[in-house]
């Protein structure tokens, strides 16, 4: 009794149709691959095509279109001030957590004071003395993307 598993061509050796190590129709000889011109838009194989930067990134050999900002320096910093007092003052409609970008917890509180007819603005009060009080590092003294509040 013979096996009948493929060789390592892929053909099969007791298949009676099929020569033994002879290609099907259309196919190429066992070792020998057929070169296909490439698809419309393709670069042929070996020759790779130059892509442009993406926005905001140097070109190959070029300096950097913007310098890099200072240590700790961030383009969108908000004011430590500005969201304290505005968490004293408008604490209870979370207006110091839509400016320190914390949608989540602003609309959180607006419908808690809201519902509560102004009784829970005491939180955003005390929000707003921890801002002011925070020390650098904390979690009081950042904002929603991490970034530090500048004094």
């Amino acid at each position: 009794m013979s096996q009948n598993t493929p060789n390592q061509y892929g053909n099969f050796p007791n298949n009676p149709g099929q020569p033994q190590g002879q290609p099907f129709p259309g196919q190429a000889a066992p070792g020998n691959y057929q070169q296909y011109p490439p698809f419309p838009g393709q670069a042929a194989p070996g020759n790779y095509q130059q892509y442009p930067p993406f926005p905001g990134q140097p070109a190959p050999g070029m300096a950097s279109p913007m310098p890099n900002p200072a240590a700790g320096q961030y383009p969108n910093q908000k004011s430590k001030l500005v969201a304290g007092l505005l968490g004293i003052f408008l604490g209870g409609f979370g207006v110091h957590n839509f400016y320190l970008g914390r949608t989540g917890r602003a609309v959180l509180q607006l419908v808690i004071t809201l519902l509560s007819f102004g009784i829970a603005s005491i939180w955003g009060f005390i929000e707003g003395i921890l801002i002011l009080a925070a020390k650098p590092g904390s979690s009081w003294a950042l904002d929603a993307e991490g970034i530090p509040l500048r004094d």
